[in-house]
């Protein structure tokens, strides 16, 4: 028999909605908290609980689905208040948040740090969803002061929620959600932020009969007349020839700026050594590029056909998983 029955979850946005509807599937009471009203009461239309109220008892668990910066004083607060019997979180940075947790005089024995790795570019309890952890892992990141009881609790959690759990010392997960998730988040933004201006757009929609590529013979602000009876623009723009490769490799940078700035505060040093290593392959290439020197750009292109291929085995291997979990 799983030994969660009754769980609080704090912060009904994306994710901590998500472990709710997911354990409500499974069959456990949960409520919930959130400092705003209307985000505690969407998560409770769609089904993922009731509010907490007061007096209730401790919880089997108490999952913190806060911003990193206030993990530790929401941890501290729900201690104090006596919710639950065990603790856990789901920020994607932990050892920066676990040394927050130890200044601030919790009892880190029942503080299980953790991370679901599983999300989407949409935020808010309106985007969570049962199975958003089906077949994903759940990084568990144990530390010395940990009991093993409520490292065995928090995993039952993570089962529940259909996760596959994976225990990782923090600075090795940080390394890790630093190469998986962090960096690409800030490079498909740097990427997006070349558009963020108008003049990335391109030429307004043509009128009839003109920048359509039907006959003229006059010139245009964009394009100048061919001879040809055609018009050919000068300047295209950017998101005039915008194709699918833009908009898959910049779809996260749609994300919340001030979650994402929240948690790169927390995990900035890995993800600084990353963008340092990625910017000198990028030099190296603008360098051969000037140069026309191909040996440079062929071993980067090499590389990132070998890096992909690992990267589409260890998908497929996921998906495998959230089928075999369905």
């Amino acid at each position: 028999m799983s030994p969660i029955r009754r769980v609080v979850v704090i912060g009904c946005g994306l994710i901590g909605t998500s472990v709710a509807c997911a354990l409500r599937r499974a069959g456990v009471r949960v409520e919930l908290a959130d400092h705003d009203p209307w985000a505690l009461a969407q998560a409770a239309r769609m089904g993922a609980g009731t509010a907490l109220r007061a007096g209730a008892g401790p919880a089997d668990v108490v999952v913190i689905a806060t911003p990193p910066s206030s993990v530790a004083a929401v941890l501290r607060e729900a201690q104090a208040r006596g919710l639950g019997r065990v603790y856990t979180d789901v920020a994607s940075a932990k050892t920066r948040i676990l040394a927050e947790v130890e200044r601030s005089g919790c009892d880190l024995s029942c503080y299980v740090p953790g991370h679901p790795m599983a999300g989407r570019e949409v935020s808010g309890p309106g985007a969570a969803r049962a199975g958003l952890f089906e077949g994903r892992t759940w990084a568990l990141c144990p530390h010395p002061a940990l009991s093993p009881g409520a490292l065995r609790t928090v995993t039952a959690l993570a089962t529940a929620c259909g996760a596959e759990v994976r225990l990782l010392a923090p600075d090795a997960h940080d390394r890790a959600a630093a190469a998986v998730s962090h960096l690409p988040l800030v490079l498909s933004a740097a990427l997006a932020a070349r558009f963020a201006t108008g003049d990335q757009d391109g030429p307004a929609d043509p009128a009839p009969g003109t920048a359509s590529g039907m006959e003229t013979g006059t010139e245009t602000g964009t394009g100048t007349g061919t001879g040809t009876g055609y018009e050919v623009e000068r300047d295209a723009g950017g998101l005039s020839l915008a194709a699918g490769a833009l908009r898959d490799v910049t779809r996260v940078a749609g994300s919340p700026a001030g979650m994402w700035r929240d948690i790169l505060a927390h995990n900035a040093t890995p993800v600084a050594d990353l963008l340092d290593e990625l910017t000198r392959d990028l030099s190296r290439v603008a360098a051969a590029l000037r140069a026309a020197d191909d040996g440079p750009v062929a071993e980067v292109l090499a590389r990132g056909n070998e890096g992909h291929a690992r990267i589409v085995r260890a998908l497929s291997r996921t998906r495998e998983a959230e089928r075999a979990a369905s």
